[in-house]
């Protein structure tokens, strides 16, 4: 393992490693049971998309593990499943086998640029505060996802409020999402307790902990299931199943070029979609999850940033044939990092487990959202800690990365966040006298940015 990894020179070790693998796992076990549905829609076979997703998943964390020896997972990106079911195949009418042709050529182009060194060059030209305040941004955007898992924020009159205890008393729903949103808290509570005693592992010992009050107070009764609510046993319904066949899906995204003739422009189309939005939320992942385990170098560079970036290409690459949408790295990554996590061994242990998850199915689909949002939320925490490191005497430095941290939180996108942090920078250096500092390439991502608010 050392001969592999390196984890005297990260200062880790294998117990750590592991723990941070299940963790990160623990956290985003949640897709395997998502990304069918979100698929489904669209009229691919859920069992297939099931198997895709966990076998594309262990693929592409696999080649992260060894050819960039990084603590990052990848999966199915959400956001990316949605707009392959909902746009492209509900909302434009094209079949998935379309949508999927179009992922594949994303992750062909994406090879393509992270072997030239274009994917590594826009990574190095992001300005270093700018890459603490994407850090924050995404501490704040997952904490937000961690509430929302939890039930504790939902849909209100002023866009977003705070679950209603009162109101699940009156409706009836108390023993099924009263219960759960009270567990989370709970849980929340357990794993800053455990995090502030200095306890190793406290994040997967709060996932588990959570979910065990949780079975506990099924079996007395307070804790009630209703499926049609979106709430499920949390009673493993078994430990081994078999796999669910691919054939659905299995390389039937070829399929999908026969639509190219008659639509070239819309493919082209739906096919930057994807590679935009993936491209700048899988930077974005990045930068924040090695900011924070502090692997950037004093000029914000990361050295295995180039295998990074292709093990996501590949793993998108090999998901469309195999029937699933968008590999990206997964923002879920920086729970295993709080844990400790710092070599590809974190990601090994994760990708081990997508495998057994085809045969482990029951148990992995039973872990509760509200078990793994209190990790989420803890991990936003840890993330935003960043915060201080950004010079925030300098408002030419620190006004943008302000602008790219809210951005990502209230408009609920890493990518948004970082156009108008790289927007922002730019035009406000430029303004202020200070264009020197602005490189060549960020001149030339802003326009791109403002070119794909105008046209996109």
């Amino acid at each position: 393992m050392e001969k592999l990894f390196k984890l005297n020179e990260r200062g880790t070790n294998v117990k750590t490693e592991i723990s941070a693998g299940v963790t990160t796992f623990m956290t985003m076990a949640y897709i395997l049971a998502v990304n069918p549905s979100i698929l489904g829609t669209a009229g691919m076979d859920a069992g297939a998309v099931f198997t895709a997703t966990a076998l594309a998943s262990a693929i592409a964390t696999f080649l992260m593990a060894f050819l960039a020896n990084m603590p990052l997972v990848l999966s199915a990106g959400m956001g990316l499943n949605a707009y392959l079911a909902y746009t492209v195949v509900l909302g434009m009418g094209y079949t998935w086998q379309m949508a999927l042709a179009a992922v594949f050529v994303e992750g062909i182009i994406f090879i393509l640029l992270s072997l030239t060194g274009v994917r590594e060059a826009i990574f190095n030209a992001i300005p270093t505060n700018l890459k603490l305040g994407v850090s924050v941004g995404i501490g704040l955007f997952i904490a937000f996802i961690g509430l929302q898992n939890a039930k504790i924020v939902v849909d209100g009159a002023t866009l977003v409020a705070m679950f209603s205890f009162k109101g699940s008393i009156a409706g009836g729903t108390f023993n099924s999402a009263g219960i759960s949103v009270l567990l989370a808290m709970i849980g929340i509570i357990i794993t800053a307790v455990l995090l502030a005693k200095n306890v190793k592992g406290s994040i997967l010992i709060g996932i588990f902990a959570t979910w065990i009050l949780g079975i506990i107070c099924q079996v007395v009764g307070v804790y009630v299931p209703n499926p049609e609510a979106g709430f499920y046993s949390l009673i493993p319904g078994g430990i081994v199943s078999a796999p669910q066949s691919m054939a659905p899906t299995l390389g039937k995204c070829f399929e999908g070029f026969a639509e190219l003739s008659a639509n070239p422009l819309d493919f082209v189309v739906i096919m930057f979609a994807f590679l935009f939005v993936d491209l700048f939320d899988t930077l974005g992942t990045v930068i924040g999850c090695a900011s924070k385990a502090n692997m950037l170098d004093k000029d914000g560079k990361l050295a295995a940033i180039r295998p990074v970036l292709l093990s996501d290409a590949i793993g998108t690459t090999f998901g469309a044939v195999l029937g699933t949408s968008t590999i990206t790295t997964f923002v879920e990554s920086a729970s295993g990092i709080g844990e400790g996590g710092r070599t590809g061994l974190t990601a090994l242990v994760s990708g081990i487990l997508f495998v057994l998850a085809l045969f482990l199915s029951p148990i992995f689909l039973a872990i509760p959202s509200f078990a793994t949002a209190p990790a989420l939320i803890v991990v936003g925490f840890l993330m935003c800690q960043q915060v201080a490191k950004i010079a925030w005497d300098d408002l030419s430095e620190a006004i943008p990365a302000f602008i790219c941290f809210t951005a990502m939180a209230f408009m609920y996108s890493i990518s948004e966040g970082i156009a108008f942090g790289i927007i922002s920078y730019t035009l406000l250096n430029a303004i202020t006298g200070k264009a020197k500092k602005v490189t060549p390439l960020m001149w030339i991502l802003t326009v791109l940015f403002v070119l794909k608010y105008v046209l996109i």
